[in-house]
């Protein structure tokens, strides 16, 4: 193995679920309002991209989405105030130091690292990856998503690296199983005791 390509919300930061669950506490959305909403709503639309993989292509910008969510979780039952939707949404999202560190020490033993995410609009703090990524590849900034197989085959293009090379990390499932097909070495992030351990046993290095 030649290189390491990790998603960034959820792998690289805190979990996804809690920090979307503390956000729908502070703005009184039942959680499952929210997830009637991605699951069923948008994806019924027939007629028109589903909102959240516009969104993540780039093909909406972040004040469509967030009039739509939010008039979305009005229908439901939880209205919200759309403007500034998605930075309530993720600001409970913060790097996680522990795979930060575990990253720097898979590049210092020589891989060719990158960071693929899947992007709803956010920021990233991206002091130090310059560094730390030999590329990073944002969905919203190269119109493709996860898990389409031309983004994994953008980011590999990138690090210069064929996928039989690499090792690919996310948490979830169905972009591990994307990634798998195309023939990286896939993890299913989960923590990250679980995930030095895997990448230990996969790369052959001491890694915590």
């Amino acid at each position: 193995m030649k290189g390491l390509v990790l998603d960034w919300g959820g792998v690289l930061t805190n979990g996804i679920d809690a920090a979307f669950a503390s956000w729908a506490q502070r703005d009184g959305v039942i959680a499952e309002h929210l997830g009637l909403v991605l699951r069923e709503a948008f994806s019924a639309e027939a007629d028109r991209p589903n909102p959240v993989h516009a969104l993540e292509r780039g093909e909406i910008d972040a004040t469509e989405f967030e009039h739509r969510l939010a008039t979305e979780l009005a229908r439901q039952g939880s209205p919200v105030p759309a403007e500034g939707l998605l930075a309530r949404m993720f600001a409970g999202i913060s790097p996680s130091d522990s795979m930060l560190g575990l990253v720097a020490r898979v590049k210092e033993a020589g891989l060719r690292t990158a960071v693929l995410s899947n992007s709803w609009g956010n920021d990233y703090p991206m002091q130090g990856w310059d560094e730390l990524f030999d590329a990073v590849v944002i969905s919203g900034e190269v119109g493709m998503r996860k898990p389409e197989p031309r983004i994994f085959q953008h980011v590999l293009s990138l690090i210069d690296l064929p996928a039989s090379e690499c090792v690919f990390v996310d948490d979830l499932p169905h972009n591990v199983t994307a990634a798998v097909q195309l023939g990286f070495v896939g993890i299913v992030h989960r923590t990250y005791d679980e995930t030095a351990h895997e990448l230990e046993a996969i790369l052959d290095l001491p890694l915590r």
